[in-house]
């Protein structure tokens, strides 16, 4: 297969996982979804175009993972490791064995389901010689393009385009394909809303009464381990909390700080209160009047997660706050 069927076939693939069903950059609650400080897993395979003037191989196949740390909802630092396969010598058709360890910064574009991407990073390849004993290694520039589905908040699947350039034989090779990933630790700010009561059946004379619902609103802000400073991509969570207590004045609610299980129980009570405090500043700051708002902390006493694992102890390094009130159907 040469490089423009396969090519082909990469932006079928794209246009294959933009057109799922899948859910937009919203939870199932209505909130919108915060990848900052989340982690995903991803398994790929893409078919490597070598070039023949510097290797004399056959094309053949990388299959591998990866691991990516999102630094900010659009920017990602990923890891990836994967290991040729049906890679023939030219000249001899004996089986080559190799391997490609790459690192790079993966920026993506838009808030939806569907988030096309760039990339740019280095890599290292290692090739087997056909003609002496011992491995061919050289280092890589790497430049890519591409798109994610995120089929919900956590599952994705991913086509892209790579093109590497080798800095020891000055060789330009491409690579295309797919892959398949799981994204953990993204956060939710949520607004449910509750079916309206119905109005009861109207009196001859009077007027019919009004139609009321709940509306219910839910803050989750994460913090980074043993900080509690905001992190800039929770500010517009807090902001829409505020305004909607701006808007309903006869509510107010308790801000609740909480910690992971790491350091003294005495040390992480006195940091989730500093957390539960820093988010009712910033409330306050917005301007909320302070006597409708409470800071307490639970300390590591109510975990959400599993705190022997750092995705469960970044969920639980958090404060959570809600307001929920009856306002007029018009």
């Amino acid at each position: 297969m040469n490089l423009k069927n396969t090519v082909g076939l990469v932006v079928g693939a794209v246009i294959s996982a933009s057109a799922l069903p899948a859910m937009a950059q919203y939870g199932m609650g209505g909130g919108e979804v915060s990848r900052a400080g989340s982690v995903e897993a991803e398994a790929f395979a893409q078919r490597y175009f070598t070039d023949d003037s510097v290797h004399d191989l056959s094309h053949g196949t990388l299959v591998g993972g990866g691991l990516g740390y999102f630094l900010s909802d659009d920017v990602s630092l990923n890891l990836g490791l994967g290991t040729y396969r049906n890679l023939d010598s030219d000249v001899t058709g004996e089986d080559i064995d190799g391997r490609l360890a790459t690192l790079k910064a993966v920026y993506h574009f838009g808030e939806g389901a569907v988030r096309p991407y760039l990339s740019g990073g280095v890599g290292h390849q290692e090739l087997d010689q056909w003609d002496r004993d011992g491995r061919d290694k050289t280092t890589m520039l790497t430049a890519g393009a591409g798109v994610k589905n995120y089929l919900n908040e956590n599952f994705f699947v991913r086509a892209g385009v790579d093109v590497l350039y080798g800095l020891d034989h000055s060789n330009t090779e491409w690579m295309a394909g797919v892959g398949l990933g799981l994204n953990f630790g993204s956060s939710t700010a949520q607004v449910a809303q509750a079916a309206p009561t119905p109005a009861p059946a109207p009196a001859p004379a009077p007027a019919p009464e009004p139609e009321m619902q709940n509306v219910r609103v839910e803050l989750d802000v994460k913090f980074d381990f043993d900080k509690a400073t905001i992190r800039p991509e929770f500010r517009d969570d807090i902001r829409s909390l505020a305004e909607f207590m701006k808007s309903y004045p006869s509510v107010s609610t308790t801000v609740e700080g909480h910690t992971d299980s790491v350091g003294s129980e005495q040390y992480n009570q006195r940091l989730s209160k500093e957390r539960a405090q820093s988010v009712r500043q910033a409330l306050i700051d917005e301007g909320v009047d302070g006597s409708r708002l409470e800071a307490v902390g639970h300390g590591e006493s109510r975990p959400i997660a599993d705190n022997s694992t750092e995705e469960g102890r970044q969920m639980n390094r958090r404060v959570e706050a809600d307001v929920e009130t009856q306002v007029e159907v018009r």
